[in-house]
């Protein structure tokens, strides 16, 4: 089997050295150069023709920005962004990824910590490896697609849900599905989306601004409305129970479930034991079993599942164990996810406002 070829770019050469060795431990993957910078990189790709480029998103000369957006509109290659933890690289990062970055990773403040990036980086390679850049261009507003939805009425008094669980490829799963369903959504979303400190806010207000929903950071005690979207914040786990009137948010802090806070497990077991029979659940695309277990409970309390399918995810980890475990209804590709879900759950007649 051919490796993949990568080429790794940024301004440091600790870390080019760093994050080359931790590729290297792959056997799947080949490191076949590095560049100290934009101009470096974009010289690099004409001579040596990579697979799959990580770049820094800060670096002297030519930043990263500039260099994502030119290896995706000349050459159409995937690329991993290494970003700092930081609300200044949280932004620069969601900007990324909506001029075509395939996925991100953080890097630790300490190089001492580096070593534990290795399986989160190799799997984000190999998931940008198998991805279809073109795809991240086409199509992610809502408008065309919700012209050729089958218009579906909400039944009169039932309290619905709607639970997303994903990880790793997750952003741009989320940027594809949530434009697609339409501001009058008869149910609340609850997401649980894993992603680093300073992350979850900013993703908020990147989905947002794409979705005719209504989408938002949730907070504790909150009630969850239909037509809106509510992302667990970093470092909490959400959870929800049914109260007069629909669902009630709660979040808590505590130690990691399958080694995430929060975690996809404990969202979906909530709504299993609080809903039943009227939950959806999605588990999307991402590395590692977390929400395979709680996916079961929602299903064995008769409650609806959906699986993203392997070809159209970036990291077939979470929906694989799903499967194998016997807790997905359903196998679908993500662009079929939204006009399911519209179909299931339906449309009211009534669409509060959105704030801006």
């Amino acid at each position: 089997m051919n490796k993949i070829r990568v080429l790794v770019v940024g301004d440091s050469a600790v870390m080019r050295k760093l994050i080359s060795n931790l590729l290297a431990r792959d056997d799947e993957i080949e490191v076949i150069a590095t560049a100290i910078d934009g101009d470096f990189a974009l010289g690099k790709i004409e001579q040596v023709k990579p697979d799959v480029v990580t770049l820094d998103v800060e670096m002297p000369r030519m930043d990263g920005l500039t260099t994502l957006e030119r290896i995706v509109n000349e050459h159409r290659l995937p690329v991993v962004m290494l970003s700092s933890f930081t609300e200044r690289g949280a932004e620069a990062t969601m900007k990324a990824l909506e001029k075509g970055a395939v996925d991100f990773v953080c890097k630790p403040k300490m190089t001492s910590q580096i070593a534990g990036l290795a399986d989160e980086l190799i799997s984000k390679v190999k998931g940008a490896a198998r991805s279809e850049v073109a795809m991240l261009n086409l199509g992610f507003g809502s408008h065309e697609s919700q012209k050729t939805t089958r218009q579906v009425t909400a039944t009169p008094g039932r309290t619905q849900l709607v639970a997303i669980g994903a990880s790793s490829g997750g952003p741009h799963a989320l940027r594809y599905l949530l434009p697609r369903l339409p501001a009058n959504f008869a149910a609340p979303v609850l997401i649980v989306q894993h992603l680093p400190e300073a992350f979850s806010a900013m993703l908020a207000r990147w989905l947002d601004e794409l979705c005719a929903l209504e989408v938002k950071e949730a907070t504790s005690g909150e009630l969850a409305r239909p037509g809106r979207v509510y992302l667990a914040p970093a470092r909490a786990h959400m959870k929800v129970r049914k109260v007069t009137g629909g669902a009630e948010i709660q979040l808590e802090s505590g130690a990691p479930v399958n080694g995430h806070m929060p975690s996809v497990d404990v969202l979906f077991n909530s709504v299993a034991e609080s809903f039943g029979a009227a939950a959806t659940a999605v588990i999307l695309t991402g590395m590692g079993s977390d929400g395979a277990s709680g996916l079961g409970e929602i299903r064995s309390a008769g409650g609806y599942t959906i699986a993203q399918d392997e070809a159209s995810c970036a990291v077939y980890g979470m929906p694989r164990v799903a499967v194998q475990r016997g807790g997905v209804k359903h196998v679908l590709t993500l662009t079929d996810i939204a006009p399911h879900l519209i179909s299931r759950i339906g449309q009211s007649g009534y669409v509060e406002k959105k704030h801006v």
